[in-house]
């Protein structure tokens, strides 16, 4: 390894999940890591792997929906540059996600083959950073890149893909075995990584942002909580909803604030008005990041009682301005918050009483409610910090490349 490589190493980051023109939060975690990667002393390069089919809720839609998401996925610039970081868009094809998504590494892999070694002439690049298994890190093995490999994973591949039959378990293991190491979100994701043949691991977590001090202490109006998660039933916006329909008499100005969305918007939105808290609940559909963290900071308390949650950054990002946080105890993510310090609460998975009760404490001690900010804000500011992130990324590298 030169003195250079171990000054600033040379990386290309792939990722299927990255923000775009179209859709600025869609893996705005592997963005934030790649800039902190940067600032942190590492020269990075983005790929992203762009498919161009359309997804099946537009497809369903009809002709019109179908051809708006098309021209929308051909109208995205190839070539951005997002936080000073140069990013290229690699587009493929490959069939619709529910039967086929473990072989979408082999359908990405020849163009992102192409684009490696077209990048490699202006750039070249000491380590590929593939975020996922599938299909980023299976794609980078089948493009046979001949620089060392680390791959991240941050939940699906060990959650979810991995059990979708043995051609999901196969292509999981295949990107995970080709890496020189992988990085996980957690330790509990870590472990899960090494049964499905991650040979060495390290935890590297997520982080956030700090801001001032004072910036903590501008929460004006009734009482509220709030989540910043997508629309879906494992994010248990319904046990929230519950809740705070039980909290009603306790709590008559409390209101409830969900950015978002996703399937389950219509769902939630009936259950409300059933519960009749509908008129305290604001459903502000999908925000910008900045825009989704600000309204997080504003609110109360951060309730997202969700399962198979590998990390959480939402959690930690409300934290980082003195909002406690409620997750689900059993999660390897909010299990991992909870330990490394105060101001976030477990409580067990769809037990809405011992929520209630947990939202209750909270709210109805004002001091109790004072200390758990600041410890939360604690919490992240040793342990969840982007800048760290990006330091622990960058010590990874040169792990790598030594």
């Amino acid at each position: 390894m030169s003195r250079a490589s171990r000054e600033r190493p040379r990386v290309a980051v792939v990722a299927e999940f990255y923000p775009s023109r179209r859709d600025p939060v869609l893996g705005v975690w592997a963005h934030r890591q790649a800039v902190a990667a940067r600032d942190a002393g590492a020269d990075v390069r983005v790929l992203v792997l762009h498919r161009l089919v359309p997804p099946r809720s537009a497809v369903a839609a009809g002709a019109a929906g179908a051809m708006g998401a098309l021209a929308e996925r051909l109208g995205e610039p190839r070539r951005q540059t997002r936080d000073g970081l140069e990013v290229s868009y690699v587009s493929y094809l490959s069939p619709p996600r529910e039967r086929s998504y473990p072989t979408w590494g082999a359908w990405a892999a020849p163009p992102l083959a192409l684009a490696l070694r077209r990048l490699a002439r202006s750039f070249p690049f000491e380590i590929v950073h593939a975020h996922n298994a599938v299909p980023a890190g299976e794609a980078v093995r089948r493009a046979r890149t001949r620089t060392p490999v680390i791959v991240s994973v941050h939940g699906g591949d060990v959650l979810y893909t991995a059990g979708r039959g043995q051609a999901g378990a196969q292509a999981v293991r295949r990107g995970l075995s080709a890496a020189q190491l992988v990085l996980a979100n957690s330790e509990g994701i870590a472990e899960m990584a090494r049964q499905h043949g991650a040979r060495r691991t390290r935890v590297v977590h997520l982080g956030a942002d700090l801001p001032a001090a004072a910036a903590t202490t501008r929460r004006t109006g009734p009482p509220s909580l709030v989540t910043v998660a997508h629309l879906v039933a494992r994010k248990r916006h319904a046990d929230v909803l519950r809740a705070l329909a039980v909290l009603r008499p306790r709590h008559p100005t409390l209101r409830y604030s969900i950015v978002g969305e996703g399937p389950e918007r219509t769902a939630l939105e009936g259950l409300a008005a059933r519960l009749g808290v509908a008129d305290r609940v604001d459903f502000h559909g999908q925000l910008d990041p900045e825009a989704a963290v600000e309204q997080a900071r504003r609110c109360t308390l951060f309730v997202m009682p969700s399962t198979d949650e590998a990390f959480g950054v939402a959690y930690i990002e409300a934290m980082a301005a003195g909002v406690p946080a409620i997750g689900c105890r059993g999660e390897p993510g909010p299990e991992e918050i909870a330990a490394a310090g105060d101001g976030f609460l477990l409580v067990p998975p769809g037990d809405i009483e011992r929520l209630t009760q947990r939202i209750d404490e909270l709210l109805s001690d004002p001091r109790r409610l004072r200390e758990a900010g600041q410890r939360a804000r604690a919490t992240v500011a040793i342990n969840f910090t982007w800048e760290r992130c990006g330091e622990e990324t960058l010590d990874a590298y040169r792990q790598v490349l030594g």
